[in-house]
């Protein structure tokens, strides 16, 4: 049973690549990276600190906040100002960052009703159900 994880686990990895890889055309596509589209998604429901999207993204602070200098240098994202924090103010779309992040979600939704067809809706479902319950367990 331990080869059979080994081999799950390899190919979660190369899964993960491409995925990464079909991601980042997908946001080229609109002269963004991944990184910055994931940002662009994580801040487009709540306005949030750059440490608050750090924790969400699994990523440093420091990654955040060089790719919220490029949003808002971009005018994709603006600081609004934060009660609870004076010296870490909340990230929020533009009306300009809106629209790219729409355009990079609508390629996603196509792309992912694609793969769907691709291996079957019941593939999908159980293949999610399953990595779900494996993440849960991984969490303890």
């Amino acid at each position: 049973m331990g080869d059979a994880m080994a081999l799950l686990v390899a190919d979660v990895f190369e899964l993960a690549g491409l995925l990464r890889r079909s991601g980042e055309a997908m946001a080229v596509s609109e002269g963004q990276t991944q990184a910055r589209w994931q940002l662009l998604s994580v801040v487009s429901d709540e306005a949030l600190t750059v440490p608050q999207a750090a924790r969400r993204l699994g990523v440093t602070r420091q990654a955040v906040q060089r790719i919220a200098n490029e949003l808002v240098r971009d005018e994709l994202v603006e600081l609004d100002s934060n009660p609870d924090h004076r010296t870490s103010p909340l990230l929020s779309l533009t009306d300009d960052g809106r629209r790219v992040l729409s355009r990079i979600n609508k390629l996603a939704a196509r792309e992912n009703n694609r793969l769907v067809q691709s291996i079957g809706a019941d593939v999908m479902r159980s293949t999610h159900q399953g990595v779900r319950r494996l993440t849960a367990v991984l969490k303890g």
